[in-house]
């Protein structure tokens, strides 16, 4: 699997507008790079994997007091094969890549659900429940580098 980076404009991401999977979430994306900042590698990518996009994937701005949050989902098609888990743990990956000491974060909806096992797969540990300004009550997670 690999990540693929979403660009700044949509004369960028030609290749993803025009993707149907796509569609739906490119000029979200944009849009949110427009107003965060486009801070590379700190961005949005999807998820290829043999040459099919199968998921979104990004963070949800650069780190701030050495912290970033992760976000990721899995196209419809590509559900429960694993590829969310897969996903996860390249955002995981690159993030230890580019700073070895920041801390990952990830934010789901407050109850047990494919997120969670996700995260929990690739050593996440329940961090409390915070109020999130957009998305209101949810369980936050952390990463622990048991390495």
């Amino acid at each position: 699997m690999q990540l693929v980076v979403i660009k700044k404009t949509p004369e960028e991401n030609e290749e993803f507008i025009n993707h149907p999977l796509c569609r739906e979430t490119i000029y979200i994306s944009i849009g949110f790079h427009q107003k965060m900042g486009y801070v590379f590698p700190w961005v949005g990518y999807y998820a290829e994997l043999n040459g099919d996009l199968v998921g979104a994937a990004g963070f949800k701005g650069p780190p701030v007091n050495n912290t970033v949050e992760i976000a990721y989902g899995t196209f419809e098609p590509y559900r429960k094969k694993g590829i969310g888990t897969d996903i996860c743990k390249c955002l995981v990956d690159l993030s230890l890549q580019t700073d070895p000491s920041v801390i990952i974060t990830a934010r789901t909806l407050p109850e047990e659900n494919y997120s969670v096992r996700i995260l929990k797969k690739n050593n996440f540990i329940f961090n409390g429940i915070i109020n999130d300004p957009e998305d209101g009550e949810v369980w936050e997670w952390v990463y622990v580098n048991d390495k």
